[in-house]
């Protein structure tokens, strides 16, 4: 299983709703993740700039990443999301993913 960390950059005017956009994520978004592959997700925030960094482990994160895009209710959902940030594309292809150089298991 792969650790995988990324970030992303919401507009800071629009942070209060994609949280609220994120109380009840849809249960077919839920569940395509899951099998794609995306395991013990999580996504945090910084807010007083919007910085959004998400980790997950995969065994293959371009193939989870491949698998996701091909899903509609993924098409949906980052339709949805890419209000809220400042990239002018869907979040999904718009993650900047970091190095993993240290771990303490």
């Amino acid at each position: 299983m792969h650790r995988v960390c990324f970030t992303m950059n919401l507009q800071p005017d629009r942070i209060d709703d994609y949280l609220a956009a994120h109380e009840n994520v849809w249960p077919e978004m839920l569940e395509a993740l899951r099998s794609s592959g995306w395991h013990n997700y999580s996504l945090f925030l910084r807010p007083t700039d919007g910085l959004v960094v998400g980790y997950l482990e995969t065994d293959d994160f371009e193939r989870a990443r491949e698998l996701m895009a091909r899903t509609e209710v993924n098409e949906r959902w980052q339709g949805q999301m890419a209000q809220y940030f400042d990239t002018g594309t869907n979040p999904d292809t718009a993650m900047t993913v970091l190095d993993d150089y240290f771990h303490l298991a």
